[in-house]
């Protein structure tokens, strides 16, 4: 289950990606200026300490569908350097780190157990006075994969960035596709989102 708290972000997710998109390489434009969010849906972190979110975002009405899997701490990630997004103050939980997904442990051992065994997004509860309500998540996701449980993965390895960004753990490799194009999963098994007006999209493939 992942709990949204209704809160004032400084700076906001997208603000942050402005700054952020235009100085990856693999990102097809020169500004990321009017950045529009798409679609997104969260998974669960076991421990209850990280918020994983995969968010789709587009710069203006006919620029191209970019996947940017975010994470979400309240210190900073232990190695973490090269994947910082930025930093912002949540008027509930205080300062928070927000990383790209692809080098943060959490959320890959969260994909790989959602490809490997047909996992979905996390269930949304919003905080109301009147007590959690359980909202449609923007996104849906699935897993292909149809096993019972899904071994560890071991240690992360490395981050190859670019699109896709190629990330290697000791018993597992994925391709994060970054500029969604309507091309069939490469990898054995793969995460597949839908949302409004968008048939299924392969996110990322598991090799």
């Amino acid at each position: 289950m992942a709990t949204i708290h209704q809160a004032t972000l400084t700076p906001t997710k997208l603000e942050l990606l402005e700054a952020w998109l235009p100085g990856r390489h693999w990102y097809p434009a020169d500004s990321a200026k009017g950045l529009e969010r798409i679609a997104a849906c969260r998974f669960d972190d076991p421990a209850g300490e990280v918020g994983v979110e995969m968010v789709v975002v587009r710069a203006g009405s006919d620029g191209p569908l970019v996947h940017v899997p975010m994470t979400y701490r309240g210190a900073p990630l232990d190695g973490g350097e090269l994947f910082l997004v930025g930093t912002l103050s949540h008027s509930v939980l205080g300062e928070r780190w927000v990383y790209d997904a692809v080098g943060d442990p959490v959320f890959v051992e969260a994909l790989t157990v959602a490809i490997r065994t047909g996992g979905r997004e996390a269930p949304e509860f919003v905080e109301t006075p009147d007590g959690p309500k359980q909202r449609d998540p923007g996104m849906t996701v699935r897993g292909t994969g149809m096993a019972d449980t899904s071994a560890p993965i071991g240690r992360l390895v490395r981050v190859e960035d670019g699109d896709p960004a190629v990330v290697v753990a000791e018993a597992a490799r994925l391709d994060v596709r970054r500029v969604l194009r309507r091309e069939p999963s490469e990898g054995r098994l793969a995460l597949i989102a839908e949302w409004e007006g968008q048939q299924p999209t392969v996110l990322a493939d598991l090799y």
